[in-house]
């Protein structure tokens, strides 16, 4: 599977596609709706929380406005961690090198130093409340699978797309990364991050302020139960994708 493949773009357009444009028409973008500063917070809180930190949007609040009265544990500085990996791709381009500047950034109380910012020598699963439900590609070949990645991503960064065509090489990248699970840990976090960097890189600085990690919090059985392709890295059913891709334009109603 290839994150430039337009196979399913027909099907994309049928079930959402064709609505992208007037919802991207009626999203408020504005400094009076949402400050960025507010929405790249909201933004790390809640793709913490899809990864398991109990800190909510207004405890997190509460803890800035009053950082004296507050102790700060594990799952603030996660928090906080992940703000400052937002705010560093906010301020530069989406190339492979500063994807993993970002990982080392947020993976600081998740990683030890050497697998920081680096790619996993080891083999992954994911697991689920009924044991493994995902085997990640090994790994020796995720520098090779990640180079494919980058690579397409350049293209796709080079091309003209429409708003439609942004948002579903978004969702695609997104599903791809995770299904590559590149690192150790922290892989959710920087599939939604990127995802959210390609579109800003496409349509425009302000759609940092999109709220896609909220809406995959609010929706989280979903959002997992799409994601799952397959049972292994080698069965994935990408025939099956349109479901998640539709997830993202729907933040925005």
């Amino acid at each position: 599977m290839r994150i430039t493949e337009r196979k399913y773009l027909d099907s994309y357009i049928k079930s959402i596609g064709k609505e992208i444009p007037n919802l991207i028409d009626g999203f408020d973008f504005s400094e009076n709706r949402v400050k960025l500063d507010y929405q790249t917070k909201s933004s790390a809180v809640y793709s913490s929380n899809i990864e398991g930190n109990s800190i909510d949007l207004n405890s997190y609040m509460n803890y800035e406005i009053n950082k004296d009265k507050f102790k700060v544990g594990k799952e603030i500085e996660e928090i906080e961690n992940l703000i400052e990996a937002y705010e560093f791709a906010q301020n530069n381009k989406l190339t492979e090198e500063n994807l993993l500047n970002c990982h080392k950034i947020f993976s600081d109380t998740l990683l030890i130093r050497s697998k920081r910012g680096k790619y996993r020598i080891e083999q992954i699963g994911v697991f689920g409340k009924t044991g493994l439900a995902y085997m990640a590609v090994e790994p020796e070949f995720v520098k090779k699978e990640m180079k494919i990645l980058f690579q397409d991503l350049d293209e796709l960064i080079s091309s003209e797309l429409n708003e439609i065509e942004v948002l579903y090489f978004a969702s695609l990248i997104h599903l791809r990364f995770v299904h590559i699970h590149p690192f150790r840990d922290g892989n959710g976090r920087a599939a939604r991050l990127v995802e959210k960097w390609f579109i800003t890189e496409k349509l425009g600085y302000d759609f940092w302020k999109l709220p896609s990690e909220e809406y995959y919090k609010m929706n989280q059985s979903r959002y997992y139960e799409t994601i799952n392709l397959g049972v292994n890295f080698y069965e994935l059913n990408y025939n099956k994708c349109v479901e998640f891709l539709e997830m993202l334009p729907n933040c925005l109603k």
